[in-house]
């Protein structure tokens, strides 16, 4: 299901929205706005083409042993809260790894333009060099740091400033999961 909600919102926003184009969808404070990213958090880049590619590698073989690891936990009839938690962990890296892999092959870019799926002269990358689409935005509260702050005094200042997608959400929910109930999914 997590799977299916996130592919279905990214192919809905790649091929209905331009790169940095936004609409409002509660007051002030949510936002769907249309970025992509390399594949780090927050935008960060890795080593350049090479990085793209060993991160999207890493994050390959991260998810088969989480894989291995859901089977067994399933198969050891652990906390069904833990299960759920690596699950939710383990479709969201997927979402990311499906748009690293395909992406860029399946797409054009989305520069100034509405993206189309399987377009005619190929995508805007080869395989494995996608970006993430990311679109869910809640600036929750923005306002200006006390001018007698070092360093920051008088700047503007933004809660909560992460553009992010559904699988991102179920990564974070998964690992908090598993932090919050630790005690309750790893006994003595």
């Amino acid at each position: 299901m997590v799977l299916v909600l996130d592919q279905g919102s990214k192919i809905w926003v790649k091929t209905s929205m331009y790169i940095g184009q936004e609409f409002q969808m509660a007051g002030n404070w949510f936002f769907i706005h249309f970025t992509e990213n390399n594949g780090m958090a927050f935008g960060m880049e890795f080593a350049g083409e090479n990085g793209k590619l060993y991160l999207t590698l890493f994050r390959i073989a991260a998810s088969i042993a989480m894989l291995i690891y859901l089977i067994k936990i399933v198969r050891d009839k652990e906390h069904s809260g833990l299960i759920v938690s690596f699950a939710l962990i383990f479709a969201g890296a997927l979402g990311n790894i499906i748009d690293s892999v395909f992406y860029g092959v399946i797409f054009e870019h989305s520069h100034h333009q509405i993206a189309e799926l399987l377009p005619e002269a190929g995508g805007y990358s080869k395989l494995f060099y996608g970006k993430v689409v990311d679109m869910l935005y809640f600036p929750i509260y923005s306002n200006q740091f006390p001018e007698w702050l070092p360093l920051v005094g008088g700047d503007p200042f933004l809660f909560f400033r992460p553009v992010f997608n559904v699988a991102d959400t179920a990564i974070s929910t998964g690992v908090i999961s598993i932090v919050v109930f630790q005690k309750k999914f790893f006994p003595k």
